[in-house]
This record gives C-alpha cells, sequence and structure tokens, in this order.
C-alpha cells in the first residue's frame, strides 16, 4: 500500500504560480509512473501531467509550456510548478501513483485561479 499526501494548493490570480508537491511513504519512483490529474467540478478527472520511472514527461495540451512535472529522489517529492495560471486551471489537483492495474491517488488539493 502507498499513501501520497498533496500539498501546495491555493487562492491565485491569474497569470500568478503555485507549486504542488506530492510525497510517497515510501520511494516508489523506481517502480511507479507519478503524474498529476485534476478534476473540476461538473467535469471528469483529466491528466495534467507525468512522468516515467526513466524521468520523461508528458503534458496535456492545455498546460504545455506553462506546467512542469518534476521530482527529487533524494527528498522523495513530486512537484507540479504551475505558472501563467488561467481561471480555467480551478480544480483539485490529485497525485497519482501508477504501475500497471495499480493505482494509488492523492486526498487532492484545490487549486482556484480567479481575480
Amino acid at each position: 500500500q502507498v499513501q501520497l499526501v498533496e500539498s501546495g494548493g491555493g487562492l491565485v490570480q491569474p497569470g500568478e504560480s503555485l507549486r504542488l508537491s506530492c510525497t510517497p511513504s515510501k520511494n516508489i519512483f523506481s517502480i511507479y509512473t507519478m503524474g498529476w490529474y485534476r478534476q473540476a467540478p461538473g467535469k471528469q478527472r483529466e491528466l495534467v501531467a507525468v512522468i516515467t520511472t526513466g524521468g520523461r514527461t508528458n503534458y496535456a495540451d492545455a498546460v504545455q509550456g506553462r506546467f512542469t512535472i518534476s521530482r527529487d529522489n533524494a527528498k522523495i517529492t513530486v512537484y507540479l510548478q504551475m505558472n501563467s495560471l488561467k481561471p480555467e486551471d480551478t480544480a483539485v489537483y490529485y497525485c497519482n501513483a501508477a504501475l500497471a492495474t495499480f493505482n494509488y491517488w492523492g486526498q487532492g488539493t484545490q487549486v482556484t485561479v480567479s481575480s
């Protein structure tokens, strides 16, 4: 069993930045693909960004060029740096760890972008 703890959400104005953090209960980066997903009110959960065990990254078109996913193996933490935030980025953001049929989710952290 793996627990994922997220932090870093909050209320910001359009154009500002936030950094989300996700810390697994154990170091799984060599085994699990780590990702960030988000779910806005009334919408399905969607992929934001992933980073594979080999360090390859992939982003949703809506955040490409504005968001960056990274990980710190020493701190056992995955980050999502979000720049140039827009109101449509408002959602609950979830950390995910995936390996074949195994999927673990964090509790989610709210990001609100509003003037």
